[in-house]
């Protein structure tokens, strides 16, 4: 399965504030912070990584901390939940932990034989800690006060709303090799076996529903995952034959990456396994120093003025 799309790489989402975002997914969702960069497009803005101890693509989420930005609006044309994987039994430290630290949640319920748990980060972006049927064998990233006996694993799915699925499907079944597993009413559940775990994307038709607004809580993009430069581009080559502009290949530092939106009006990416994040700090050392595109080596002495110091 080398030469397929082998899941979820990462999925990038907005934010307000830089210092209560790292708060909730470093210190209440206890992830780990493993890059402090900045975004590409507007260095005055952190792009931060968060995920296991190495950076595994399938655990990375990612964000934009836009400081006052305005909410977001979720509808069709996004990607409107993320699924986390976490331990069967889990749900009660995390029902403790929600009520502790005022987070907004809903009482578990259940979906394709699934208890999963939905809340909210501090911006509104929808989660859902998912107790998988499938084994799970990944090794999460553990505090002193989330342990590997509830601690997330990456990512189990990402749920997109469309008030058409069948465009979108498309695009996961023909080009990227997924296969609809299950429907429950306007869910369809697509799997890819070519990775065991951060390989679902669930597709919720609304035909009625109006689009959503990409802002602050909003998924900005979902990225897939592929070995190598050399499949990124064999991957460009399918997409731009149906017809979808799709970006040039785009170094990131930590992957090389392509752009493209599909047709039901998400923002998709596809991106490569290496080099990885260990590229130019060590993997003990992960998410302790502010690193900086080469274009912006120049600012830095002004960027580490400007950009917030996350405590």
């Amino acid at each position: 399965m080398e030469n397929s799309i082998r899941g979820i790489h990462h999925i990038t989402a907005i934010a307000g504030n830089a210092q209560r975002n790292f708060n909730f997914y470093s210190k209440v969702l206890g992830l780990r912070l493993v890059k402090k960069t900045v975004n590409f497009d507007d260095p005055q803005t952190y792009h931060l990584y968060y995920g296991d101890e190495q950076g595994t693509p399938g655990s990375i989420l990612t964000f934009f901390p836009w400081e006052g930005i305005t909410t977001g609006r979720r509808g069709t044309r996004q990607a409107t939940e993320i699924g986390y994987s976490v331990p069967v039994n889990s749900f009660d430290f995390w029902i403790n932990r929600f009520e502790k630290h005022n987070v907004v949640y809903n009482k578990p319920a259940e979906k394709f034989g699934e208890q999963y748990l939905t809340f909210l980060d501090p911006d509104g972006l929808k989660l859902e800690l998912i107790a998988s049927k499938t084994a799970d064998s990944r090794l999460p990233w553990e505090t002193e006060e989330v342990t590997a006996e509830h601690a997330t694993k990456g990512f189990h799915n990402v749920t997109i709303t469309t008030n058409k699925m069948q465009p979108t499907a498309d695009i996961l079944t023909n080009v990227f090799g997924y296969k609809l597993l299950e429907q429950h009413v306007n869910r369809f559940r697509f799997v890819t076996d070519a990775v065991e775990n951060a390989n679902i994307v669930d597709l919720v038709e609304v035909p009625g529903e109006h689009a959503g607004h990409v802002a602050g809580g909003s998924v900005h993009h979902v990225a897939f995952r592929v070995q190598n430069e050399e499949l990124l581009m064999q991957y460009r080559e399918k997409i731009e034959a149906l017809g979808l502009h799709i970006t040039d290949k785009i170094d990131r530092n930590y992957f090389y990456s392509l752009y493209f939106r599909e047709p039901g009006g998400v923002l998709f990416e596809i991106a490569t396994d290496n080099p990885g994040f260990s590229v130019d700090e060590p993997v003990s050392e992960l998410g302790m120093h502010l690193k900086l595109p080469a274009q912006y080596e120049e600012y830095r002495a002004s960027l580490e003025t400007t950009l917030p110091k996350l405590v």
